[in-house]
């Protein structure tokens, strides 16, 4: 038996005549429509009746380590009583959390520039992070820290001004 051959004689095939010869050469059907799934257990099979499989040794060794591994005999069962729910449950709060924006960013798409050390430096704004040489990162502080291997502000190194601080005249602590 040629094993290139036969698989370049399988790959011609299609998913529904694999199929057929998967049932010929296993003798039981497969409910497997993965063309490269089938062409290379037909093969691995052909070959196996070919050249004889596994030796005897091997098949015993493996029917013991089968035997001796713990199998389930049964599936769990997919939902828990109620009481084992609630005595294994922890106790959780839900609190809500609003995720706003950063109000000093500009909307996300929105392109920052910088000149640093004669070179331009753009950052593209997305909705969770920034998008630099496309790489991308959590803050603009940790773009910063890739441009010039040190730390700084992020806000600060690409000139956005501070968020505007409440008004508190005439409030009394």
């Amino acid at each position: 038996m040629n094993v290139g051959q036969l698989m370049s004689e399988l790959k011609r095939m299609t998913v529904g005549e694999l199929k057929v010869r998967y049932a010929e050469v296993f003798g039981e059907p497969t409910r497997s429509n993965h063309k490269e799934f089938l062409i290379r257990r037909i093969a691995w099979r052909a070959q196996a009746n070919e050249e004889g499989g596994l030796p005897e040794r091997a098949r015993k060794r493996a029917l013991e380590i089968a035997n001796d591994a713990d199998l389930r005999t049964r599936a769990p069962g997919k939902r828990l009583l109620r009481e084992e729910v609630q005595a294994t449950a922890l106790p959780s709060v839900t609190v809500p959390i609003s995720a706003t924006p950063d109000s000093r960013l500009p909307m996300p798409g929105a392109l920052l520039t910088r000149v640093y050390r004669g070179k331009t430096i753009s950052v593209r704004v997305l909705p969770k992070g920034f998008d630099y040489e496309g790489t991308i990162y959590r803050s603009l502080s940790a773009v910063a820290k890739a441009v010039t291997g040190a730390h700084w502000n992020g806000y600060l190194f690409f000139g956005i001004a501070p968020p505007p601080k409440a008004n508190l005249e005439g409030v009394q602590p």
